[in-house]
Order: structure tokens, then sequence, then C-alpha cells
């Protein structure tokens, strides 16, 4: 049964929205100067001893060997926060028969933040949230369907895009400005509207507290498994909660975030500072992973607010919106690194860490070429310890840097220092390769790359997976 929330619930929300409109320019430049910062400035919650490391892919893991205690994992994912509910349905849109439609609701009206992929060949549904957000940072339901991407498929795909919202709208009683739309599947293929159409009421009474699984199966494609976290902190002795689901194994590149994501969150947020937020979120997590190369003209990544913990409002910078980001970000790397581990064909994670650059966004850079060079994936698969593929990708990264600063290491064994190469046992490296790529699914399955380009104060990393034979499989027969 849905749960509509109380009417003084959407009286502190509204009031919140008129604050946001009235204030959204000044309060906008007062954030930006206080909340760009770097990740290794200071911040309330507690880093791990190395600040470049904000999340190893295994959170339990994590949360036990830093002592971090600001935030914890916890059950439920996407429904985990307060006031949310979600389902997940085979509506008959995928050929396979699995599930193909979900559908995330929070109880009251909740601020919303998107970000969005900078394609110029965009899906009619990105375009269409991208529009609802700038009129009006706040959503009640998110519609996703899985099987046809809905892109290049002209005005008939926006005219889909937007009868979909209104269909749900109806059956939610709530306006069509109230629902956002995502797509995922077949690049050229409308959604098929009249099994949409029909699921629809299927879905809206399977809506549930637990639906987070269901919601999170049913938005895959190639995916292996389905991308589920939920955390929660503390802020002014009440529990605060973010979950989130993600689906993506191809065609993702840093360009914008991933495929597809969804953030719930039970805080009360303002909208300029959630959307500043979930952007830098976004650019430490999803926007340095990559599998393929291939950008999305779907790239989705919706957060929303609803203020259910009912913790006094966030609206500007303070310990209280640190300590709120750190945990989106924790969040965000969590579904990042699902999403680069489970890479379409791929055997092991790999993680890119680079330090001594000039800023951060330039060892970021470097970490995203080498995590994204074919060369360096390949030798990966192939257990071959080929360090020098890893200092050509870092040379032609586009950062200016000293050849004679560069050191490269592979796990624990180091293979170049001050630009010269070192004697290393071959034979350990390869088997490092190995038991990474034989190693338990996000546990021990981590290449880890560490490369210094001098000596500056930048540091960055980026995630990325091995490819494989099975990779050209999958995509030489994704249509046939």
């Amino acid at each position: 049964m849905l749960s509509r929330g109380s009417y003084g619930h959407l009286w502190r929300m509204s009031a919140l929205m008129d604050a946001y409109i009235a204030i959204s320019q000044p309060m906008h430049s007062r954030n930006q100067s206080a909340l760009l910062r770097e990740v290794g400035g200071k911040r309330r919650y507690s880093q791990p001893s190395n600040p470049r490391l904000f999340l190893l892919y295994n959170p339990r893991q994590y949360l036990r060997t830093t002592g971090m205690t600001d935030w914890q994992l916890i059950e439920g994912g996407i429904t985990a926060p307060k006031g949310f509910q979600a389902a997940g349905i085979v509506a008959g849109l995928k050929l396979s028969g699995t599930p193909d439609l979900a559908l995330i609701y929070s109880d009251c009206e909740a601020i919303a933040a998107g970000v969005f992929t900078t394609s110029h060949v965009r899906a009619a549904c990105v375009d269409y949230c991208r529009q609802r957000l700038e009129a009006r940072p706040s959503a009640r339901a998110v519609l996703v369907n899985a099987g046809q991407a809905n892109a290049c498929t002209g005005n008939q795909g926006w005219i889909d895009t937007v009868e979909s919202a209104a269909a749900l709208g109806t059956a939610l009683n709530l306006p069509p400005e109230a629902v956002l739309i995502a797509s995922t599947g077949v690049i050229g293929q409308r959604i098929k509207m009249d099994r949409l159409k029909a699921g629809i009421p299927t879905l809206v009474d399977s809506l549930s507290p637990t639906g987070s699984a269901a919601a999170a199966g049913a938005i895959i494609t190639t995916d292996l498994v389905p991308k589920v976290v939920a955390m929660e902190t503390t802020i002014h002795d009440r529990p605060v909660r973010i979950g989130g689901i993600a689906k993506g194994s191809g065609m993702i590149h840093p360009n914008m975030a991933t495929m597809l994501a969804f953030i719930t969150c039970d805080a009360t947020v303002s909208p300029t500072l959630w959307q500043d937020m979930l952007r830098r979120a976004s650019d430490r997590s999803f926007n340095q992973i990559t599998v393929d190369g291939d950008t999305s003209t779907n790239d989705t990544l919706i957060a929303l607010a609803n203020g259910e913990s009912r913790t006094p409002a966030i609206t500007d910078a303070g310990a209280e919106a640190d300590q709120l980001e750190a945990m989106l970000t924790a969040v965000c790397q969590y579904l990042a690194k699902c999403i680069a581990r489970d890479g379409e064909g791929a055997t092991c994670l790999i993680e890119v860490t680079v330090a001594g650059a000039v800023t951060n966004a330039a060892a970021n850079q470097v970490a995203r070429t080498i995590a994204g060079s074919s060369l360096v994936k390949s030798a990966i698969f192939g257990h071959d310890p080929n360090w020098g593929r890893i200092a050509a990708a870092a040379g032609r990264a586009g950062i200016t840097f000293d050849q004679s600063d560069l050191r490269v290491q592979l796990g624990d064994i180091l293979l170049m220092e001050h630009g010269q190469p070192l004697a290393f046992d071959r034979p350990a490296a390869s088997a490092y390769l190995t038991q990474a790529t034989q190693g338990d699914y996000l546990k021990t399955d981590t290449v880890a790359i560490h490369v210094t380009i001098g000596d500056g104060p930048g540091s960055g990393q980026a995630w990325g997976c091995d490819l494989s034979y099975d990779y050209v499989k999958i995509n030489a027969e994704y249509t046939t």
C-alpha cells in the first residue's frame, strides 16, 4: 500500500522549495566557494590513513580496516532511507523474460538532483529529466525501463517518454511533473509502450519498503549481478540514511557518471547544495570508472532526498553538510566500483592510484588513462606484468611531468623508480595478477596499480577492469 506522508512534512518540504526559489543564486554562490574542496582537504569525517582511498569496494572490510565510525553499512538498499518504496516486475519489455520495469517512490515530495550524459546523442529520457529538474528540482517517483534505450528514436521517442510519465502519474495520483524517467537497452529501439503501460498497475501494486532488490534486478541488462548498497550516519542524534542501486556493465567511460544509478536519502537538504554534493560525488566515483571507453546515450544519476529523517534542514556548508556529502561519496564510489568489476567479460577489478601530480585533477586524468588503456587491460587479463604499458599510458595522458620522476608499482611489487626499470620477480608479479583474477568477487579480486609522477600534492584514483575474449563475444552478438 502507498503512504502519502504527513501534511506537516509536505509543508516543510514546500517551504524549503520556496526558500530555494527565492535565494537560489546567492546560496549557490556561497556554497560554491565553501564546498568546492579537494579530496585531501580537511573534513569532519574520519579518513583512512591514506587520504586517497575513500572506499574499498567491500564496505564492511573498509569500515573494519580504517576504523571509520561516521557511517556504517546497513541492509535495505534503495529503500533503507525512511519514506521510500520500490518495485521491479516483468513487463515483457525484454525478450529474455526477466524483470524489466522498476519504480522508486518517495512517500512525500523529495528534493531531486541529477547528473546526465555529456554526449550530444542523448536518449529522450535524459532531456526530459533535465528539463524537469531545471523547472523544479523535486520529484516523487522514478520509472526505469530496461530493454529499449529509447535513444535515436526521434520525436516519437520523446512522446513515449512523456506518455510514460503521464501514465505512472495517473496510477500514483501524481502530476506527471513529479515523475522522472530513465531507460536502458538497445539504442535505436523505442519503448514497448503497450507493455509498459499494461505493467504499471502491477508495478504500483508491488511497491514495498523492502522492494530494493526487486528494483535493482529490474534495471540490469548485461550485468551479471545487481548493484545495491545502503549506509547510515548520525546527524543531530538522529539516524540519516543513504541507499543506492545501479546498473552498468558495458558502454562505461568517465564522461558523466555511469549508465544508470539512483540514490535515495532521508535528510532534508537544500536543492542547490544537494546538486553540488551529487556533482562532486559523481566526479569522485562514476566519472573515474571505465570499462570500454564508450559513453552511453542514456547515462543518468538521480538522487532524491525526502527529509523523512526529521533532522534539521541542511541549507549551507558546514559540518553536517560535509558529513552527508562524505557518505554520499562513499555510496557512489561503492556502486561505481561494482560497475567496473562487473564489466562485460571482466575477471577482476583494476584500481589505479596516482600521486605526486600538481593537482588532483591531473592525477585523476592520468589514473583514468591507465585504467582505460586496452593494452594495460589485456595484459592484466593475460597475467602479464608488462609495466611498460602502464608507463606509456601515463605518458600519453596529457599531463606534463618529468619521466625521471615516474614510479610504477604493481601490488607490493616495485617495477620502476626514478624513471628507471628495476629487477623484479616476474613469476611473483604474474602470480599476483593470477590470484586477483581468481579472487572472491568484490573481496580479493583487485589488481592495484600505484603510479607516482612527481612530488606534487595532487592525487587521484580510477577504476576499471581487464579486457577478456568474452567482451568481444558479448558485444559482437549484442543484438543478434
